[in-house]
């Protein structure tokens, strides 16, 4: 029987049936992977010995009588984790040789689930960028189309679990490295609420592995159905035992409905600060037409949604001041001159992200000040609404752009040419304030290419969205076989 594209869920069901053994699930997965992956490239440090020693271990555990919500379950890992005995690197080749001592935590709980890691899964350098490629791994291909990005960073997880390899993976996201990569390859991811699931040893090769808090940073699962996104956020979910977890037990609220009637859902499918190109406007369009005729409460507009051109703009300070705090001298030096070169009146997302760069400490408060207003303005509004279902990027996967100036590229929309890093303001919506986001399948644009969206939750309440998921999946369905 063919496996490789089964869900988590029903893998974990034939395996406690003696329906079929880890060992025969790891073996499959390891001949597509050597098969189809030469294609795709999203493999990029596989680890098959231990894969399939750590079958033959779950096979014996099983019979035993032991039993682990993942245990012979063949997955990846997003190569951004620490995995003991295995280069992690970012794709920066200053780092290619780095091997760290000890897994990162989210590893330490896969293989405490019993999960079979198959081996690490490509990014693009220091995982900044919408597309993953670096020149030590080289380019990962969307399944869907060799010659279109699978998105970033994420994108080789999101790759895998497109073509069959594995059931399961776990990424990271602070720019829609979850979701991007699922929107482009047509599969599901959750961004958990921030600082929901720790992120120890997800960190760059020159970092010590510290249980840090991160600012709009997460870590979060990737799956082919909504239902294995829940049993792997199970797994992940909890504050890191060496801090909180020294005090605190998760529990996390049920889902508000366990009804699509019964939700209260706002629709989003413009944003001031770019357009909803015609493909994913349809996909928003046919989940809306879903949650209608299930009897939801569909609203497209609330004068409680807090103001979007502020939260794009809050969204880029944050990002884009964090993401250069680690430059040397030489170079903040060099963008503070061409920061006071700009206009005062230039209030292009460009010209926010060149001054975010060189934010002073009190900038950077003024500005998380604003994101408290944003925080509350949120929960006014999901005292109203159980969700938001809004875009994940304005486009589907587009052609492959390796110019190395970022800022040459373009993003075109039904036409017309926009800046490369705008169309991270819908991603940003929910990471900013910190809100949980889960990304799903809506079908196909007109060219064959897979269409997503993102449903928005209250903080916390990740099962929230997740439900949400599972239901619309029931009604629009989920993942295709890339053809």
């Amino acid at each position: 029987m063919e496996w490789n594209f089964q869900t988590a869920e029903q893998l974990a069901a034939a395996l406690r049936a003696g329906e079929v053994s880890s060992a025969e699930l790891t073996d499959q997965a390891i001949a597509r992977i050597e098969r189809d992956d030469k294609a795709i490239n999203a493999i990029c440090v596989p680890d098959f010995d231990r894969a399939r020693a750590a079958a033959r271990s779950a096979d014996q555990a099983r019979a035993r009588g032991e039993d682990q919500p993942l245990l012979g379950i063949p997955v990846t890992v997003k190569e951004s984790y620490n995995i003991a005995g295995l280069p992690t690197n970012w794709g920066m080749p200053q780092h290619r040789d780095f091997m760290p001592a000890e897994d990162a935590v989210q590893v330490s709980r896969l293989k405490a689930a019993g999960a079979v890691v198959l081996g690490k899964t490509n990014v693009p350098v220091g995982l900044q960028d919408v597309q993953s490629f670096n020149e030590i791994y080289g380019t990962t291909n969307n399944p869907w189309d060799h010659g279109r990005t699978p998105g970033g960073s994420s994108g080789g997880s999101a790759a895998a679990l497109a073509s069959g390899f594995g059931a399961l993976s776990i990424g990271s996201d602070i720019a829609g490295s979850l979701r991007t990569p699922a929107h482009f390859c047509g599969i599901y991811a959750h961004k958990p609420t921030l600082g929901l699931a720790a992120n120890r040893g997800m960190v760059p090769p020159d970092t010590p592995a510290l249980p840090v808090d991160l600012d709009l940073a997460v870590v979060g699962p990737m799956a082919r159905t909504a239902r294995d996104l829940t049993l792997l956020l199970d797994v992940m979910a909890g504050p890191d035992p060496l801090t909180l977890g020294m005090a605190h037990h998760l529990t996390l609220p049920p889902a508000r409905h366990e009804r699509l009637s019964d939700f209260r859902v706002l629709i989003l499918d413009e944003h001031p600060l770019i357009p909803t190109g015609s493909a994913v406007r349809a996909g928003l369009n046919r989940v809306a037409d879903a949650l209608v005729d299930a009897g939801a409460r569909v609203e497209r507009h609330s004068p409680l949604l807090p103001d979007l051109t502020e939260a794009g703009m809050l969204y880029t300070q944050l990002l884009f001041s964090s993401a250069v705090a680690r430059f040397p001298v030489e170079a903040y030096e060099q963008l503070r001159t061409l920061a006071a070169q700009l206009s005062a009146d230039d209030q292009s997302l460009d010209a926010v992200r060149l001054r975010a760069m060189v934010f002073s400490h009190h900038d950077w408060i003024e500005a998380n000040s604003r994101r408290e207003l944003h925080r509350h303005g949120w929960r006014q509004l999901f005292a109203e609404f159980d969700a938001v279902v809004c875009p994940i990027t304005p486009t589907p996967a587009f052609p492959h752009d390796h110019n190395p100036d970022p800022r040459q590229r373009r993003l075109d929309i039904d036409g017309v040419e926009y800046p490369y890093f705008d169309l991270l303001v819908w991603a940003g919506l929910p990471t900013m304030p910190g809100l949980p986001a889960t990304a799903i399948p809506t079908g196909c644009s007109p060219e064959g290419l897979p269409v997503g969206v993102q449903l928005i939750g209250p903080m916390f309440e990740d099962r929230t969205p997740l439900r949400l998921a599972e239901l619309l999946e029931q009604e629009i369905g989920g993942f295709q076989v890339p053809k």
